[in-house]
């Protein structure tokens, strides 16, 4: 399959680790120059010099100036367009709804709303202008199905899940798409965190819960980033134009519901 990426550009925040750089490489992979970014610069900056065409820009998102950060290096980049928007930022702490405060709530929109309407607002211009463009957003399966224990989650992802869903019915027409794609458990250092977390909560053995949590999911095992990554290589490609303001779970069948 030709994705038609050659010669586009992407953005990727968060991307010196985890799902972020696993898309990142996925994407150069098909040809797309990217823009890495995280709080990391020097480790954004090796991992950019990994692949063929890609620069590393040390920018946090949840800093008055990393949106900008984001946005000048995207510029400096090729002919300084952006055809391929990809939506990545780590969640908030843990907690329960029963705990959750006007705080919890306003770092949650924080941390995953604000910062990628912002990056929406800087590229989609020029994606309409020039009739392609993708907006892809790494959610989680907790936008279908709120995960206990990470309720100020929960509740920021929806909300970015709303705009979005609302923002592709607006750019459709334009040659834009609008896409959200849901982990559940892959094989990262988050989810290695939270089940840590689950351990010392709990008393039992990390290994334990990383086998209980395996055998919650069909497929009976975690997912890998790369295969993660390939959905977003997809849905960001010339072959899914006609797929838009979808949801698209990559959780080895965990979430029980259509």
């Amino acid at each position: 399959m030709d994705t038609g990426l050659t010669g586009r550009t992407a953005i990727v925040p968060g991307s010196t680790s985890g799902l972020g750089l696993a898309v990142a490489r996925s994407l150069a992979a098909e040809g797309a120059s990217v823009v890495l970014a995280g709080r990391r610069g020097a480790i954004a900056r090796d991992r950019a010099a990994e692949l063929p065409s890609a620069v590393g820009v040390e920018a946090d998102l949840l800093g008055p100036a990393g949106v900008d950060e984001v946005i000048r290096a995207a510029r400096a980049l090729g002919d300084g367009t952006v055809d391929i928007l990809v939506l990545n930022g780590g969640g908030p702490p843990p907690g329960t709804a029963v705990d959750l405060d006007t705080e919890a709530v306003d770092q949650a929109v924080a941390r995953l709303l604000r910062p990628h309407v912002q990056l929406v607002s800087a590229f989609l211009p020029g994606m309409r202008e020039r009739g392609w463009g993708r907006v892809v957003a790494i959610g989680s399966s907790g936008v279908q199905e709120p995960i206990p224990g990470l309720a100020a989650s929960n509740v920021g992802r929806a909300a970015l899940a709303g705009y979005l869903k609302t923002l592709a019915a607006e750019v459709a027409a334009d040659g834009v798409t609008v896409n959200m794609v849901l982990p559940g458990r892959i094989d990262t250092d988050r989810v290695t965190q939270l089940d840590q977390g689950a351990a010392e909560r709990t008393g039992t053995p990390l290994d334990e819960v990383r086998r209980s949590s395996e055998a919650r999911i069909p497929i009976g095992r975690y997912g890998r980033p790369e295969e993660f990554a390939a959905v977003v290589t997809f849905l960001a490609s010339a072959a899914a134009a006609y797929v838009t303001g979808e949801q698209v779970r990559c959780d080895g069948g965990a979430v029980g519901a259509y």
